[in-house]
């Protein structure tokens, strides 16, 4: 004859995951009593009897376990781990039973939740606890079916990455933009289609859109960049860090958004909580899977602040004189090629240190160089920051002006001079100057030659009362 099998028991016990058969009416009667004592708020009574929770813990009744409960508790049959429970169930448990007993309070029938359990070996297990009280049970509740899911590898997946997000090198933002995709819609809901277009005509929309943006969490490496103790403090004043020109960057990426985008990078400035300024490179990214509600965006921030200081540093050597700090040479002749073309009136003014190998041979190099920065001085403060003054050779310097007359440069050049010369001991600085204005129809090439014409000219004049040093300048007679 066949083998009857009750087939429903037989889902029961090798079930892939731990089943409880328990009995929960002492529990219910424990209410009754409570109610029946006036209690109405059962949360407020565990605080000031909280020996009434594990009371409740010690009503429930165990019925049964299956096969899969006792290997995951490391037991070797049903009687060992239910004389065990108290060290299956304890420490923190305590807390989430308190959460179950409140939904039972409730008049709940069904409760999910997560927490602690721990083997007979006492290795703990993250798990996911479901509990279900049977239809054939709502009076009594003598029959609650609970399912209990090791959930350990998943929450050390989570740990894990929760780690490398915590701990990570680099600014890192969890962002929810939901909030922006329901504007979205309801602009395109209204029929607009170029959104560039629209932010021009109503440019505080711009300020609309970023108050939708929800910071969810960031990292360490984030509170120490900005400058802040706690994740509170950081995100209660985030009108401190993205402020001044970043709002501009943001129109950019929500144009990129609006056209479908999914990342963005730029660099920018931020400011720390104390107002200090820094160089930042911003990597947006729409997170894979949320291309539609946009409810969750990683924004990666990098301090850059180190490499744009090298990077203006080399930019400086690249177009300055290391000595006087003027424009040099490769900078000067870039920008005549730019002007070349200009309509506007174009001069030069050429200045040449009259001595400098006097000085160099009789006094040493420390000097004629002494003697060069003074040169500069005197250019630094005649010219402003928009005018071009270079140093062009050793002892060379030229000076670019656009729609200005160079004779009044040349007399303020001549006036400075005196006035160094009162302020420094030593070597008297002398600059011979010329200046010429572009013709009509001339090149800058010529006008640089008379402009030097000029300047030599002048030099002859400085020389006229001493012979043995008016020697020609271009051979070497300086």
């Amino acid at each position: 004859m066949p083998i009857q099998v009750d087939h429903h028991q037989s889902l029961f016990e090798h079930a892939p995951i731990s089943l409880w058969e328990q009995d929960y009416s002492g529990i219910k009667h424990y209410f009754q009593g409570l109610r029946n004592q006036g209690v109405g708020d059962l949360s407020a009574y565990f605080n000031q009897h909280p020996d009434g929770i594990d009371a409740c813990m010690r009503l429930i009744k165990v019925k049964h376990v299956n096969t899969r409960t006792l290997t995951m508790f490391g037991a070797g049959s049903e009687t060992e781990l239910l004389n065990n429970l108290d060290r299956i169930f304890r420490d923190e448990m305590r807390g989430h039973f308190l959460a179950e007993l409140l939904a039972l309070w409730n008049n709940e029938t069904s409760w999910s939740g997560e927490g602690i359990n721990y083997t007979l070996q006492d290795e703990p297990l993250n798990i996911r606890l479901h509990w279900q009280i049977l239809p054939e049970c709502l009076e009594t509740w003598e029959c609650v079916m609970v399912a209990i899911e090791d959930i350990t590898l998943l929450k050390k997946a989570e740990d894990r990455f929760q780690n490398l997000f915590t701990h990570a090198p680099i600014s890192l933002w969890e962002e929810n933009y939901r909030g922006i995709a329901e504007l979205f819609d309801q602009l395109r809901s209204r029929g607009i289609t170029d959104l560039r277009h629209h932010l021009l005509e109503h440019p505080e929309l711009v300020d609309q859109f970023m108050s939708r943006i929800a910071v969810t969490d960031v990292n360490l490496k984030t509170l120490e960049l900005y400058g802040s103790q706690t994740k509170g403090e950081l995100l209660s004043n985030l009108g401190k860090v993205f402020r001044d020109e970043m709002r501009g960057h943001f129109t950019a990426e929500l144009l990129d958004m609006w056209n479908g985008k999914t990342s963005y990078e730029h660099e920018g400035i931020n400011y720390s909580l104390s107002g200090e300024p820094f160089n930042i490179h911003l990597d947006w990214r729409l997170m894979p899977g949320h291309e539609k509600d946009f409810s969750w965006v990683m924004v990666a921030i990098q301090d850059i602040t180190a490499r744009k200081k090298s990077e203006e540093y080399l930019r400086y050597l690249g177009t300055h004189d290391v000595m006087t700090g003027l424009y040099n040479r490769a900078y000067f002749e870039e920008e005549v090629g730019k002007l070349a073309e200009s309509k506007d009136q174009i001069s030069f003014i050429l200045a040449d240190l009259d001595g400098l190998k006097r000085v160099n041979d009789s006094m040493g190099h420390q000097a004629g160089d002494n003697l060069i920065r003074r040169a500069a001085e005197v250019l630094k403060a005649v010219f402003n920051q928009g005018e071009i003054a270079a140093r062009i050779g050793g002892d060379e310097f030229i000076a670019i002006l656009e729609n200005q007359d160079p004779q009044e440069f040349i007399e303020r050049i001549q006036s400075f001079i005196i006035l160094n010369n009162k302020y420094y001991q030593g070597s008297e600085l002398r600059l011979a100057l010329g200046s010429a204005t572009r013709l009509k129809n001339e090149g800058l090439e010529k006008t640089f030659t008379r402009a030097d014409e000029a300047m030599y000219l002048d030099k002859e004049k400085h020389y006229a009362d001493n012979p043995e040093s008016s020697l020609n300048r271009r051979k070497g007679g300086k």
